[in-house]
């Protein structure tokens, strides 16, 4: 099975935002992720929707967004409008996870459903079969160039099984520590999106760096 890669924009070097974009458009990049976080849920602040829409109106690969805010919900219209493909939001964030899940996908996006490295895969027991995928945190979110938590790759394999035990559609995505040897272990176990950051935009040839992300392979 073909492995996406989501380089994630967190990373990206901000005054020359417009460069970095480029990069990732004639990259092998599938899609772009993006950090939203608020100062509250998580203790850093990224960046908000005047950035976003910039980005959405330079940006050729469809938008994977992942909110590490309280209240997630009510952005759910506005992050539609930006033409995001994926949504993204934190269990912990969400006392009406599975309202949140129908009101991301009558905006007309894909949901997603982001664990925090504590928070154990059984949680999603009852809401796997209505999630497009499940973010996986392999750091604790708020802050990037983190070391990778190495419980993560298990973590991947019990999600895996849940997710064929209960006949689920679901995309396992891991964020945090991605690189060229985590990589390869956290396909093995069956993850399918990969987002990495600093690994990517610092690296010497991004689009080099890409190519070998996208090129981890796992049997179906």
């Amino acid at each position: 099975m073909k492995t996406l890669v989501s380089p994630s924009l967190l990373s990206a070097d901000f005054g020359h935002l417009d460069r970095d974009i480029d990069m990732i458009n004639r990259s092998k990049a599938d899609w772009l992720h993006l950090d939203i976080m608020d100062g509250v849920f998580v203790p850093n602040i990224s960046f908000g929707f005047p950035v976003m829409e910039a980005v959405a109106k330079l940006c050729r690969k469809p938008l994977d967004v992942h909110f590490m805010t309280v209240r997630p919900e009510q952005f759910i219209e506005r992050t539609a409008k930006l033409g995001a493909m994926m949504m993204n939001v934190h269990y912990e964030a969400c006392t009406h996870l599975h309202r949140t899940v129908q009101e991301i996908h009558a905006a007309g996006m894909k949901a997603g459903v982001t664990l925090n490295p504590s928070t154990p895969v059984s949680m999603l027991e009852d809401i796997i079969g209505e999630v497009d995928m499940v973010l996986l945190m392999s750091v604790n979110p708020g802050f990037g160039g983190q070391k990778f938590i190495e419980n993560s790759v298990q973590k991947v394999r019990r999600l895996r099984e849940l997710i064929r035990q209960t006949g689920s559609h679901a995309l396992i995505e891991v964020d945090g520590g991605v690189q060229a040897e985590t990589a390869p272990r956290l396909v093995e176990a069956g993850t399918d999106v990969l987002v990495s950051g600093s690994y990517i935009f610092k690296s010497p040839d991004p689009l080099k760096t890409i190519e070998e992300l996208k090129a981890q392979y796992r049997a179906v």
